[in-house]
């Protein structure tokens, strides 16, 4: 190659030109561009050698002036239209000559541009053009014409961006909501970080983006991981800072499909016809229901009843959703699919739509309501001496909180007698219960209620109401299994193995209290699901099945399809079979509620915690996770939460100690406390 000869090359992409100055060994040379620069090239790198004349680096820039008037895209049309038909490679040379009627350096290098950034009429082909089809033309017109869509939709979402990034109300596209779903099933991965153990930093190689989400975080010059997403859509208003992580990552619903929404809508304006027309009016009784002040799904209350012969009779009055739709249905599918009611800090997301849960099916206050109805006679003992159980007709005449019936009970109202006699039989149950076997272990739970940005967590008080109204529940979902363990009924049976607890003299060697509780909750098996009776051991009863919530778990309204086709006379919607194969799927769903309702409660208790650093906080040693590294459960008594501790001395189980929380971060659901001592804790509190 001649000293003085224009070349053209490429630096990082762009199209530059230089001229050859002297060889570089035996195969590169050297080429000095147009700012004096000097670059080593081999032939491989040389993309168009310029004919015709030698060139000094300072002429460089006035050839390319005088090639910038000729490169107008445009022309290659009028030449593609003149070639495409005898499918002709034309070189620079000859497209200079056929576009420009000239063959100089110039043109033809005009040409050459033109030719090598036209991704439209012609493909290179050697060191030649060859025209493209007029179907291929058409093709990657189109092609052209998506991406230039694809860029301004780009542009307009990151303007878009930039608005909500301001703090502005956006209107997001139906394409800008396609890309944030994509960025929030990417950004639940976090919620592994609890779930499986992973760090940030694993969970992101775990996880790597889809191209999609890659694209949009690398568009927002934001780092492609599952925190990075997560931090944009808080950023960007979409979601708020407590995401609710674990009920994403879940395949919880929480909205109700709108073919349901319209079912449960036409129930209500066209109530169905009531398959038990020999409902027993029991309108006469006076019926409690007793509930939390927030409960809006009202599913049980309770009656006393003096009998001729003097015995008295307990009334369990259930709730009768199924009065409202029928096995397999729309709504019945529904629930099952959801398993359960929801119970969050939050607030809830109910099995039933709210038309139907909080109206209809709830037992409300003055108005004549349909429920499924246990009476129950029991001896002296407190054993069930004789039960019936039917469809009835009730009229709820008063709504209490757990407040008013401990209220009552210690005032002695004089004017609601029933209130204590049912208490009274309570009590006697009770005792019967432990008298077979029944197992008590009281550890405080909390309770956590999130509204706006305050938390509270209170602990859950088992108050005489609460032991009362549980005991009527777990009366009844006796009787409901000893009905269908005489009839031969499938039902949902819940057991629970015998434990096997420790020792008394090894139990007794434990503190007292809240430690040797935990010692013997940690023996109790879980309870189990059967199809066909099983003991209780927990409960103390032969056989027991949950039927008292129906409008609020799966499994209870189960129990109600069966008992009520019997009551009827009519074939069950369940056989054996069927009723196991429904289970399995509900508890598989209900387990899974259990978990998101768990990871939930935790992190704002957490998020709590993290937000009073300079509480002291009273706690009891309960247990060693790891006592090898001094790793304890620990129970903050004022909150009734139960979280691990490591110590730097050595701790005796029940030992009472002073600590504030030095570390909380409940997305990571890491917490670490330190012991404070007596006067640091005086300091803090004043």
């Amino acid at each position: 190659m001649e000293k003085g000869t224009l070349v053209e090359f490429r630096v990082q992409g762009d199209r530059r030109l230089g001229v050859v100055d002297r060889p570089d060994g035996k195969t590169r040379w050297f080429v000095v561009d147009e700012r004096g620069q000097s670059h080593s090239l081999a032939p491989r790198q040389i993309t168009y050698t310029v004919n015709g004349q030698a060139y000094k680096p300072s002429e460089i820039a006035s050839f390319i002036e005088q090639v910038k008037s000729y490169l107008d895209p445009s022309s290659l049309e009028v030449a593609w239209e003149l070639l495409v038909e005898d499918a002709e490679a034309v070189t620079p040379s000859e497209m200079a000559n056929l576009l420009f009627s000239e063959s100089d350096p110039a043109f033809c290098y005009a040409a050459h541009c033109l030719l090598s950034d036209d991704k439209l009429y012609f493909k290179q082909k050697g060191d030649a053009y060859e025209a493209r089809t007029a179907a291929q033309v058409a093709e990657r017109k189109h092609q052209i014409e998506v991406e230039a869509l694809k860029a301004r939709g780009q542009q307009e979402f990151l303007a878009r961006v930039e608005q909500a990034l301001r703090g502005e109300a956006v209107e997001w596209q139906r394409h800008d909501r396609q890309r944030l779903e994509g960025l929030e099933k990417y950004a639940t991965l976090l919620a592994d970080v609890v779930r499986v153990g992973l760090n940030y930093d694993s969970l992101a190689r775990a996880y790597p983006p889809s191209a999609p989400v890659l694209e949009t975080m690398t568009m927002l010059g934001r780092p492609a991981t599952p925190q990075g997403a997560f931090q944009l859509l808080i950023d960007l208003g979409w979601w708020n800072a407590h995401e609710n992580l674990f009920l994403r990552r879940s395949s919880i619903p929480v909205q109700f499909p709108s073919k349901v929404v319209e079912v449960a809508q036409q129930r209500l304006d066209f109530p169905p016809t009531d398959l038990d027309a020999n409902r027993l009016d029991l309108t006469h009784l006076k019926v409690y229901t007793i509930d939390d002040e927030s409960t809006t799904e009202i599913d049980d209350g309770l009656s006393w009843e003096l009998l001729l012969d003097g015995r008295e009779r307990l009334w369990v009055h259930i709730a009768d959703p199924t009065r409202w739709l029928i096995p397999e249905d729309d709504l019945d599918l529904e629930a099952r699919k959801r398993g359960s009611t929801v119970y969050l800090p939050t607030g809830m997301i109910p099995m039933f739509p709210e038309v139907l849960a909080t109206g209809p099916m709830s037992l409300v206050q003055g108005q004549v309501c349909c429920a499924l109805s246990f009476g129950v006679v029991l001896d002296t003992t407190g054993a069930v001496e004789d039960y019936c159980i039917r469809t009835s007709f009730i009229k709820p005449t008063y709504r209490l909180t757990y407040e008013d019936v401990d209220e009552m009970l210690q005032l002695g109202v004089e004017a609601e007698p029933e209130i204590e006699a049912i208490a009274t039989w309570a009590r006697r149950r009770k005792s019967w219960r432990y008298n077979q076997g029944a197992i008590s272990i009281n550890m405080p739970e909390a309770t956590i209620k999130v509204k706006g940005d305050d938390i509270s967590i209170d602990i859950l008080d088992d108050s005489s109401s609460r032991q009362l109204v549980a005991e009527m529940m777990i009366l009844a979902g006796e009787v409901a299994a000893r009905y269908g363990q005489v009839h031969k009924i499938p039902l949902p049976f819940r057991g629970q193995p015998q434990p096997e607890l420790p020792p008394e003299e090894e139990l007794l060697q434990l503190p007292a209290g809240f430690v040797r509780a935990c010692a013997m909750r940690r023996c109790m098996p879980k309870s189990e699901m059967s199809i066909t009776p099983v003991r209780h051991a927990g409960l103390g009863l032969d056989t027991y099945t949950q039927a008292t919530s129906p409008i609020r778990r799966y499994s209870d309204l189960l129990t109600h399809f069966q008992l009520k086709a019997h009551l009827r006379g009519e074939v069950l919607p369940f056989s054996a079979e069927q009723l196991k194969e429904v289970m399995m799927t509900v508890t598989s769903t209900t387990q899974e509620v259990t978990m998101v309702e768990r990871q939930t409660n935790r992190y704002w208790a957490l998020e709590y915690l993290r937000r009073h650093p300079e509480q002291v906080w009273h706690v009891t040693v309960l247990m060693w996770l790891r006592e090898d590294s001094n790793l304890a459960l620990i129970l903050l008594e004022d909150l009734g939460l139960q979280l691990p501790m490591s110590f730097r001395r050595s701790v005796s189980l029940g030992e009472q100690i002073l600590v504030k929380v030095s570390h909380a971060d409940p997305q990571k659901d890491s917490i670490q406390f330190q012991e404070i001592i007596y006067q640091e804790a005086q300091t803090a509190n004043n």
